[in-house]
C-alpha cells in the first residue's frame, strides 16, 4: 500500500495541489513511516520551498529529539507522529516538554 509509481515528482505533485486550491500539504514519508529513524529532512524542505501552503510533517519520529530537528532543519508548519504514541514509547507530553526547551512554539498546558 501507498507505492503507486507515477510520472510526476513530489515537487510537481505538491505544485499541483497546491494550484487546485489545497490548503495545506501533510506529508508522509513511506520510506520513513513506522522507522522511528527521524523524518526525512530533504524531502519535507525541498517540499516546503516548493509551496507556499502549510507543510505538515509526518512519518520516522521515534524520540522527542526528532520533532526540535525538523523544526531547527525545515521550515515545516507542523510535524506529527502517531505510532510512538498508540506503542506508548514516547509520551505526547514529553515530546512537548523538549520543544518547549528550544525554540518551538506548542500548544502546552502542564
Amino acid at each position: 500500500g501507498g507505492r503507486v509509481t507515477t510520472q510526476l515528482g513530489v515537487w510537481e505533485m505538491v505544485r499541483a495541489c497546491e494550484a487546485l486550491g489545497a490548503g495545506e500539504i501533510m506529508l508522509n514519508c513511506i520510506d520513513r513511516d513506522g522507522t522511528n529513524s527521524g523524518y526525512d529532512l530533504e524531502l519535507i524542505a525541498d517540499v516546503k520551498s516548493a509551496v507556499r501552503i502549510p507543510v505538515i510533517a509526518s512519518s520516522g519520529a521515534g524520540c522527542p529529539e526528532h520533532f526540535s530537528e525538523v523544526f531547527a532543519a525545515t521550515s515545516c508548519d507542523a510535524a506529527l507522529a502517531a505510532g510512538i504514541f498508540h506503542r506508548r514509547e514516547v509520551a505526547i507530553g514529553a515530546v512537548k516538554e523538549h520543544l518547549c526547551s528550544g525554540d518551538v512554539t506548542v500548544r502546552y498546558n502542564p
